[in-house]
């Protein structure tokens, strides 16, 4: 009997990226990298899926999406803030330069929305109405449209551990930025997020926020460095529906991370409970999601490759073509 096409699919995902012959191995909930001598990060993006700052499962052809995806963006805002991307060697792999990264992930809204920790509304509908520094009227709803774009920085927590929400004034006292690099990033995570905005509007796509990370490069100028409006780092909604959704207070359609996270949320206390099981199914759903936010963001089609071939060996194939000095 013939192996289920979503079976086969599950397996062909690509899990792990841990290639011995490459130096400088680390091993992130998403991505796998290698810090080689002369100053380049080779960054695999795997299909690994985490929410809740747990790895849950394999989705088809997120890595992909996520480094092409973010290969877009960098083009279309390097204008405003160079970028680490040197090369892309494979479908999953981004060549970069090495940075010193800085210690907060900034992080831009246009919508009280979200469902994690560190989100505005969760903590609005607690009662919070100063947040990040920021203070917020009352009477709010979900997802609507803040008065105005705020940042909301978030420290980066160590590997185990939750980023916390952190204010700018606490950012510069803590010694994490100085006041200049602060206004930087700031200024800077400003535009790019209103480049993204207006180029998935021109595309039937709300951006709702994001997070950008930054490092310094060896000439100490500030770098755009992980990846950058991609359906893991950024919320998308589809602008055609999302009046009507909001009227019926219910979720807008989404094409993110979100499906995702509410799945989890409908079953349990992701951070109490066992999170259960992820169907197949439910994968794939997801795993289109991402897709159809690729194409319908960057306006180009996905080229799927076939489910023949582990990606894992593809991407060992054009990393040894890539780095033949090292296999």
């Amino acid at each position: 009997m013939a192996e289920p096409a979503d079976s086969r699919l599950i397996a062909a995902c690509l899990k792990d990226a841990f290639f011995p012959q490459l130096p400088g191995f680390y091993s992130g909930k998403v991505r796998d990298s290698y810090d080689l001598p002369d100053g380049r990060r080779v960054m695999i993006a795997t299909d690994r899926q985490s929410a809740f700052d747990q790895v849950l499962a394999a989705v088809p052809y997120k890595g992909q999406v996520l480094t092409q995806t973010a290969r877009f963006w960098f083009e279309q805002t390097r204008d405003i803030c160079p970028n680490h991307v040197i090369s892309e060697p494979d479908p999953n792999v981004a060549v970069v330069r090495r940075l010193n990264m800085l210690p907060v992930e900034m992080v831009v809204r246009d919508y009280m929305t979200g469902s994690t920790d560190t989100s505005i509304w969760p903590m609005y509908q607690k009662g919070k109405r100063e947040m990040y520094g920021v203070r917020f009227p009352e009477g709010l709803v979900k997802n609507q449209k803040l008065p105005s774009t705020i940042l909301t920085p978030t420290t980066k927590a160590e590997r185990g551990e939750h980023d916390e929400p952190i204010t700018p004034a606490e950012i510069v006292k803590r010694g994490l930025l100085t006041q200049a690099q602060w206004d930087t990033l700031a200024e800077v995570s400003l535009k790019i997020f209103a480049r993204g905005r207006e180029i998935a509007a021109r595309n039937g796509l709300i951006l709702v926020d994001t997070k950008y990370e930054f490092g310094i490069d060896p000439a100490g100028v500030i770098t755009l460095a992980d990846e950058i409006h991609t359906p893991d780092s950024s919320r998308y909604w589809l602008a055609n529906t999302y009046p009507q959704k909001l009227a019926a207070k219910s979720e807008p359609e989404s094409l993110d991370k979100e499906f995702l996270r509410l799945w989890i949320r409908e079953r349990c206390d992701p951070y109490k409970d066992p999170i259960p099981t992820i169907p197949p199914e439910t994968l794939i759903a997801f795993s289109e999601k991402y897709i159809r936010l690729y194409e319908t963001v960057t306006g180009r089609k996905f080229d799927r490759p076939s489910i023949d071939r582990p990606a894992r060996e593809r991407v060992e194939a054009n990393l040894r073509k890539a780095f033949p000095e090292y296999f």
